[in-house]
Formats: C-alpha cells, structure tokens, sequence
C-alpha cells in the first residue's frame, strides 16, 4: 500500500471532503475532491448532471476524474459516495494509495444527508437506505476503516496521520 495518497471513501454524508481538507493541511498536501472536480469540468451541479444525462453519464465522468488523479502523489482524494462502490474504480484506488472508508451509522446519514434534491439518490429514502447497506460491502475493502459516526474531525485526523505515518 502507497502511503503518498490517500483517497476517502464513504457514504454521502460521511464527512470526506471535510477530512480531507483537514487532513490536508495537516500534512501539507493537495486535496482533490472528485465531486467538485467534476461539477467545475461540467459547470452545473451533481444534481443537475444526474437530472439531465443520468448516473451512467456520471459514473463516466467520475472514472475520467480518477484518472486524471492517478499520476499525482501527495494528494487527499475526497471520493464521491459511490465512486469506490464501483469495481474498477475500486481496484485503482487500492492500488493506487492509501483507502480510508469514513464509516457513519445509518441514521446519523439520515439526519446529515437532506433530502432537498442536491443529493439525487437520497429523494428516495428507502432507496437511499437500500443503497446504504448495498454499498457497505465495497467499503469494507477499503484498508482502514474509521468509525466517523462517533469521533470529530480533529480525532478523525489524529487517527488518519497514525495510520499513514506508521
């Protein structure tokens, strides 16, 4: 496992782009976050891609953003929720760097993730709790795995830097 990279992946809600902006400064890296990435290449929001071209549009272009960020080093990668759920994005980042997964009980979700239309999967919310549990098996590949639900950002940092320094 690469220790020069680091890509967080979790649930909507889990608090990746958060960490990894923190983690960032901490260590004096870059921070990419996949979603933002995107939304900046496209112009219009998540939400408005998936309303207007669907998930598999987005999926698409959520790959070419991952490649993109393979060559570059000393960098936090924020992934969106689903990215690390997809098998091939999956294995590139386990190979590329370190994986934290931001682990965040379901009901803290619930009450993080709003259901106003900026998520698109989350207008659902039997769906999105479907999504929840589906998705668990993929992050459970991650190589750490961080109980987010529990500890702030600060701990959750201190824990990133231990794990990545050792």
């Amino acid at each position: 496992m690469q220790t020069d990279k680091l890509y967080l992946v979790g649930f909507m809600g889990a608090g990746k782009s958060t960490i990894a902006r923190a983690l960032g400064r901490r260590l004096g890296w870059r921070v990419e976050d996949v979603d933002e990435r995107i939304e900046a290449r496209e112009r219009r929001s998540v939400a408005a891609i998936f309303a207007q071209n669907g998930e598999p549009y987005f999926r698409q272009l959520e790959r070419q953003a991952l490649g993109e960020l393979l060559p570059q080093r000393h960098v936090v990668v924020a992934t969106g929720g689903g990215t690390f759920a997809e098998a091939d994005n999956r294995a590139l980042m386990l190979s590329d760097g370190a994986v934290a997964w931001l682990d965040v009980p379901l009901a803290q979700v619930m009450k993080r993730v709003p259901n106003d239309g900026r998520r698109p999967l989350a207008a659902d919310r039997a769906g999105f709790e479907h999504l929840y549990h589906q998705r668990r098996a993929a992050y459970e590949q991650a190589h750490k795995r961080l109980d987010a639900g529990r500890a702030g950002v600060d701990a959750l940092v201190e824990q990133l830097l231990d794990w990545l320094q050792h």
